[in-house]
């Protein structure tokens, strides 16, 4: 079943450049795609407009909800968006109010929010920083609280933008062990052919605004001579 439908998504940024170009695409439930290409052929671009953060012509729907402005509360309850760098998500004085900010910003009760953001520290490993200013975090520390603001939401889909980036390789194992544990559908824009590998059953390859290719990741990796960074991941 489809979790996230979009046709012809088109989007021209105010300077005149089209970044996308009439982009089709389907996720299903449970699924987890590799968003694969150069800088600046569309992939973030794309992403941004699953939650409503950019609007373009075409049309979107998650988990069968248009992606419009009447709806966004409801879309953005269920995409989870994970920016490349953490700090644009980390701005509370603590770790716990960091993640319990998004529940109580939709209306949850603060106990409540309290409890279910004790309970997704725990799950990404972090139950023992919640007192921490978030700057103190190392890189990969980071990492983990801005994925537990979002899966405090309980939303069915992941996107995460260049999720390994800064991280040196103990820390890249460990984020790709703790992805492939969570059971949302999952979309990753990565340049890291090793973590795709690791993650996802299939890869899309954007090329000047458009889907070029899509297929396993070994197939776009060789088609588009996409080579893998060095570290090496254990994907078993």
């Amino acid at each position: 079943m489809s979790v996230l439908r979009v046709r012809g998504l088109r989007h021209r940024y105010p300077d005149g450049t089209q970044a996308l170009e009439g982009v089709d695409f389907e996720l299903d439930a449970g699924e987890c795609v590799a968003v694969l290409g150069a800088n600046g052929s569309g992939k973030t671009t794309f992403v941004l407009h699953l939650n409503g953060l950019l609007e373009g012509e075409g049309s979107i729907e998650v988990c069968g909800i248009p992606v419009r402005k009447e709806n966004l509360k409801q879309v953005r309850a269920k995409v989870g968006l994970v920016f490349q760098d953490s700090d644009e998500q980390l701005f509370m004085p603590t770790v716990l109010e960091d993640v319990a900010f998004g529940p109580m910003n939709f209306g949850i009760p603060p106990d409540q929010a309290i409890a279910g953001s004790r309970k997704a520290l725990e799950q990404v490993g972090m139950g023992e920083a919640i007192r921490k200013a978030p700057y103190h975090l190392s890189g990969g520390e980071k990492r983990r609280v801005a994925l537990a603001g979002v899966l405090v939401m309980n939303p069915e889909i992941l996107v995460l933008d260049e999720p390994t980036t800064s991280l040196d390789p103990p820390a890249q194992r460990e984020l790709l062990r703790l992805l492939r544990s969570l059971p949302q559908s999952k979309l990753v824009v990565t340049h890291d052919v090793a973590l795709a590998r690791g993650l996802a059953s299939r890869a899309v390859f954007f090329e000047h605004g458009r889907i070029a290719a899509e297929g396993s990741v070994d197939e776009i990796a060789e088609r588009f001579n996409w080579t893998p960074q060095s570290v090496s991941l254990d994907h078993r």
